[in-house]
């Protein structure tokens, strides 16, 4: 199946995660929020599809291109 695999576009500390494994999501959900110079930058969902890896949990301290997580086409 193909795949989208989502990095973390900025470095940053994740605030929170709004999907776990197994999760559908359509294109535009909230994957997770990253702050990043004091502002609340959310990381959305380029396709629609399927959970299937979670890469970061919150409070975690990200770098760019680190893996937030992959989602499976439908």
């Amino acid at each position: 199946m193909p795949q989208e695999v989502i990095e973390a576009p900025i470095p940053g500390k994740i605030l929170s995660v709004a999907v776990t494994q197994g999760n559908s999501v359509n294109e535009g959900d909230t994957i997770c929020v990253i702050e990043a110079m004091k502002m609340e930058n959310p990381i959305l969902a380029p396709v629609k599809g399927s959970i299937t890896e979670v890469g970061v949990s919150p409070n975690q301290v990200v770098k760019t291109g680190q893996l937030i997580a992959i989602i499976e086409y439908q």
